[in-house]
């Protein structure tokens, strides 16, 4: 086990605060950090503490020593690459509004851009690899999101309640078939409207949004997020496409699973983030990057109604796993309270990522030399495969009372 020292990611949705204090930096920042990477992705590996102070790119060990460091069975699944990458998003301004896909798009939209001849970094390019993206994200903060297609018919509820009269015939459309194909139907209509038309029709709704909210009415929540993305990204058609979203509040250590095809778009808070470790995004709206609508259609799930909570599948009084369908990753978080502060042992056949989100904690390894390492707030260790289990124990409480470490492994295979 080696303690990590992590690439920040400076996108301009970040906030200047969230990820320096969490690392013990001064704040505010003078430009926004958006995301904290930890793992061996290609465009910003994490590197490796030594003992001695050196430090050695996480993605040169692997490639030196594969058996090793992601164990036999994870190198035969995934090949010489470590599945999973585990990141802190800070989001004060909205994401893109976005989806994944399935392993099997991936690996034919990879193979058929490659024969065309477009070049990875391109900006028109949807699958710089033949990789699926499967993600999580679990709120350490309140947490705001759009997630998954909402339930249509009440989606043609909010649609009566905002009335308005350009709107009607997308409304009826919905209503007069509210399953998955009316929502493509609708989802279709709406993402391909012109710029003309989007520019007439943004103004009624936008009124129509706030009356809403001025009443008190029972879509407050979708109609505010609205106007918020309409002030951001005026005249984008995915400020109408957020109207058929479920619209989410997370809690602190509660998480949504994102699979293939699951449009989506992370809108304020700070979260653990646990995904493929792929770069294969299909983009709907609310940024100025490239938009490829046909090939989002053929990868999005239009399957509706509402999104499923996660809030960890407690092992013992101190570790609870999230459990998804990835294979690529499994997260899992441990925590200590004055109550309940014994050990947590923690083992894999595969790599691990620790780090620690609150408190202090302690690394001290079963094998026969029994190394130790301490983590501080906003530290991360890496543990090869080859590594015996470790016992992980609570050195210091925050000021809440708490201790927690978040667990990131390879997922079964």
């Amino acid at each position: 086990m080696e303690l990590l020292r992590n690439a920040v990611r400076p996108y301009a949705w970040g906030s200047r605060t969230v990820i320096a204090d969490l690392l013990g930096r001064p704040v505010p920042t003078p430009h926004p950090e958006a995301e904290l990477w930890m793992g061996a992705h290609p465009g910003d590996p994490s590197r490796v503490v030594r003992a001695d102070g050196t430090e050695v790119s996480l993605l040169s060990l692997l490639t030196e020593d594969p058996v090793h460091h992601l164990g036999q069975s994870c190198l035969e699944r995934w090949g010489g690459r470590l599945p999973f990458l585990l990141k802190v998003l800070a989001a004060d301004e909205p994401l893109s509004l976005q989806a994944h896909p399935s392993a099997e798009q991936a690996a034919e939209g990879f193979a058929r851009e490659e024969r065309a001849g477009i070049a990875r970094n391109a900006p028109n390019r949807n699958y710089p690899d033949p990789t699926a993206k499967p993600e999580l994200v679990c709120a350490l903060t309140e947490f705001h999101a759009l997630a998954g297609f909402r339930e249509a018919q009440r989606t043609v509820r909010l649609l009566d309640e905002l009335a308005v009269p350009e709107l009607r015939p997308h409304r009826d459309l919905l209503a007069e078939q509210p399953d998955a194909n009316g929502l493509r139907a609708l989802f279709t209509t709406w993402i391909t409207l012109p710029q003309q038309r989007l520019r007439e029709l943004m103004p009624q709704l936008l009124e129509a949004c706030v009356e809403h909210v001025r009443q008190h009415g029972e879509f407050t929540l979708e109609c505010r997020t609205v106007l918020e993305l309409g002030e951001s990204y005026p005249n984008d058609a995915g400020v109408l496409a957020s109207l058929l979203l479920n619209r989410l509040v997370l809690q602190p250590g509660e998480a949504i699973f994102l699979p293939a095809g699951n449009l989506h778009a992370y809108l304020q808070g700070t979260g653990v983030e646990i995904l493929a470790n792929s770069d294969n995004i299909l983009r709907c709206g609310l940024t100025p990057k490239y938009v490829d609508v046909p090939e989002l259609l053929r990868v999005l799930d239009f399957s509706c109604g509402d999104m499923r909570i996660l809030k960890g599948e407690s092992l013992d009084a101190n570790f609870a796993v999230y459990h998804t369908t990835a294979a690529e990753f499994e997260l899992s978080k441990l925590e200590w309270t004055p109550a309940e502060s014994r050990p947590v042992t923690v083992d894999s056949p595969g790599p691990q990522i620790l780090f620690c989100t609150k408190g202090k904690v302690r690394l001290v390894s079963t094998g026969p030399e029994a190394g130790q390492l301490v983590l501080n707030r906003g530290q991360s260790a890496w543990l090869p495969a080859a590594d015996p289990a470790v016992r992980v124990f609570p050195e210091q409480l925050d000021e809440s009372g708490h201790a927690q470490v978040f667990r990131a492994a390879a997922g079964h295979f």
